[in-house]
């Protein structure tokens, strides 16, 4: 299996006294050389006047794009610390331990605009950039990582399937091959909630349940190793409550869960989580 998961935009900064970054460390070192390239050109944008504008953020959050021109010298943490937010509240990907913590270093890989891919114990810095970013100098990133990432990851996707948690802004930058030798079972993960028969595609609680998801493929005795045993596992899931709404109290249960072929060989399957 190999799972695919977005970074979260907020990222929690590691100690100060932790160590920076050492970019030849980072799982996937053919991805190094186009990480220097990024690092640099957003250190550069970040101390421009008009940074925030370039990276398509708040004002508000100048101070975040300032940190962005000390990365190299930053404090630097596991990666599955540093992503923060909903997906990885409900994974619980940094309080994996034993068996469960081994897959994750084996299987996950989180996407990012700055590092391309990284795996969950990648030492990494708190950042702010998208891969929905066109850097100058480089250019929008996804067609910029396609490259690198292809001959990083299609071998490690070979005959094997991929659970695909990402948003299109991250899968633009790599999508595995369906089709010919060593081709992968591609599955994207899909939320809808069910009310009143009606189905709809939800935003916030998907994350959620994606995290939800992903933590449940990471903890289970047997890793799936096909598209059917990734639909075996997930519907291992129905029944239970999958999260709470804080300002109402009312519960979403997972409910039924399909895979879908795909419309063209190059796209992916599609397995559809429903809430209710």
């Amino acid at each position: 299996m190999l799972l695919l998961l977005p970074p979260s935009e907020g990222k929690t900064p590691a100690p100060d006294d932790a160590g920076p970054v050492d970019l030849t460390a980072l799982a996937h070192p053919g991805l190094t050389a186009q990480r220097r390239t990024v690092l640099d050109a957003l250190a550069a944008v970040s101390a421009r006047d008009d940074a925030t504008e370039v990276l398509g953020v708040s004002p508000n959050l100048a101070g975040e794009v300032a940190r962005n021109v000390h990365l190299k010298d930053a404090p630097a943490g596991p990666a599955a610390g540093v992503y923060t937010g909903v997906l990885y509240g409900a994974a619980g990907l940094a309080a994996l331990a034993g068996g469960a913590a081994e897959r994750a270093a084996r299987t996950v890989r989180i996407f990012s605009g700055l590092w391309g891919a990284v795996a969950p114990g990648d030492r990494i810095p708190a950042y702010r950039l998208s891969m929905g970013v066109s850097l100058p100098d480089v250019g929008p990133l996804a067609a910029a990582w396609k490259p690198a990432l292809a001959t990083e990851l299609g071998p490690h996707a070979a005959d094997d399937v991929v659970v695909d948690c990402r948003s299109a802004t991250y899968a633009a930058a790599w999508k595995p091959a369906t089709a010919g030798p060593g081709a992968a079972e591609w599955l994207t993960v899909r939320v809808v909630r069910e009310v009143g028969g009606r189905r709809s595609v939800v935003s916030h609680n998907a994350k959620h349940t994606r995290g939800v998801l992903a933590g449940h493929l990471l903890r289970r005795a047997e890793e799936p190793t096909s598209a059917t045993e990734v639909l075996a596992a997930a519907r291992e899931l129905e029944g239970r409550v999958i999260l709470t709404e804080v300002t109402t109290g009312n519960t979403q249960t997972l409910v039924e869960t399909t895979l879908t072929p795909p419309s063209r060989p190059s796209s992916p399957q599609t397995l559809e989580l429903v809430l209710r």
